[in-house]
């Protein structure tokens, strides 16, 4: 269920009590007066999941540059990105902070909407706990771990994940499929929220799982018998990430302000590259407070699984191959021209190309 998030933008109370005094000395002097943003701020619908990849979201609000610039962004978290892709379609969201498998999946079922931003790029691991991570560690390959697994237990391993059609589980997949030599048939993958899955991990109700960041971080702190089995970036070359979308009414109805946020999160993302205390302080805010401890939230942002990306070139190819990966799950019937989900124009604009 989606719930409203703590960190909306409203407009702020000395701009309301300016226009208040502007009202009342006359509409001609309130517009020679008052700068532009405290006119009206531009409203965009937000919906994003809570986890580190959305961390150029939090940067923005956090620091009030959305204010600054005249967004009033109305922020609403989702348990997953499916559900957040039934919101864009049914037109209560104009903006996305959602992973690229979800992207896809809703444009091949007729939603109409552009990546226009990139946020992170490798930020899926396999992590493992107690019998899978001691038996991963000792087998000559992955195949073989599994394998070792389930004649010490007399069962399969239970790896969790993000729901179906989410990047984690994607990218899960693949590298079972593709890289490590694992059948479909030798592992059980459960798909869950993410807050859930954290909780399974910790309490040992599944064996692994195919995740971002903090969870990684956070259950190697608190278990000792947790361990990465294979490491972002192995599993899925280059994979995709979270990204920036927008619906194409939002782009013809506000592209100002689509263009504003694009800049913003590019600004956001050299931010969070930079400012590794300040982020986590932010990030640790909106999605960690009285869960993760702050030097938790900033070496999970520091971590291998979390690279920052802004331009949505980056993740062009590599969203390709995801598609194609996809097609052969049976997830997009009808496969999306990549190319023209891509929106490059508000990135290039911010850079001046």
């Amino acid at each position: 269920m989606p719930t409203t998030s703590r960190f909306n933008t409203t407009l702020p109370i000395a701009r309301r009590r300016l226009l208040a005094g502007a009202a009342a000395l006359g509409a001609a002097g309130a517009a020679a007066s008052l700068p532009r943003p405290a006119f009206a701020a531009t409203p965009l619908r937000v919906g994003y999941i809570p986890i580190i990849p959305m961390t150029q979201l939090y940067v923005l609000t956090g620091e009030g540059w959305a204010k600054d610039v005249g967004l009033a962004l109305q922020t609403t978290s989702f348990q997953s990105g499916p559900a957040m892709i039934q919101a864009l379609a049914s037109g209560t969201l104009d903006v996305a902070y959602v992973g690229i498998g979800p992207a896809m999946i809703a444009r091949s079922k007729g939603v109409k909407l552009k990546v226009v931003a990139a946020n992170v790029i490798d930020q899926v691991a396999l992590i493992g706990r107690g019998p899978l991570a001691k038996a991963m560690a000792g087998a000559a390959s992955p195949a073989e771990g599994i394998k070792a697994f389930r004649a010490a237990n007399g069962r399969l391993p239970k790896i969790g994940s993000l729901p179906a059609g989410s990047v984690p589980d994607t990218v899960l997949r693949y590298w079972m499929a593709e890289v490590a030599g694992i059948g479909a048939d030798d592992v059980e993958i459960v798909g869950m929220g993410e807050q859930p899955l954290q909780q399974a991990l910790l309490t040992g109700a599944i064996d692994g799982a195919s995740i971002l960041e903090p969870i990684l971080t956070l259950v190697q702190s608190r278990l000792q018998d947790a361990a990465i089995i294979a490491k972002a970036g192995t599993m899925f070359p280059k994979q995709p990430g979270a990204v920036l979308v927008v619906t194409e009414d939002a782009i013809a109805g506000n592209r100002a302000a689509v263009a504003d946020l694009v800049k913003l999160h590019i600004r956001a993302t050299a931010f969070a590259k930079s400012n590794p205390d300040r982020t986590a302080e932010l990030v640790t805010e909106i999605i960690g407070k009285g869960l993760v401890e702050r030097d938790v939230m900033r070496a999970a942002l520091t971590s291998d699984a979390t690279t920052f990306v802004d331009d949505p070139r980056v993740i062009l190819e590599s969203t390709k191959r995801m598609q194609a990966f996809q097609q052969t799950l049976g997830q997009i019937t009808e496969p999306v021209d990549v190319d023209a989900l891509f929106d490059l124009s508000f990135h290039d604009a911010a850079l001046g190309k």
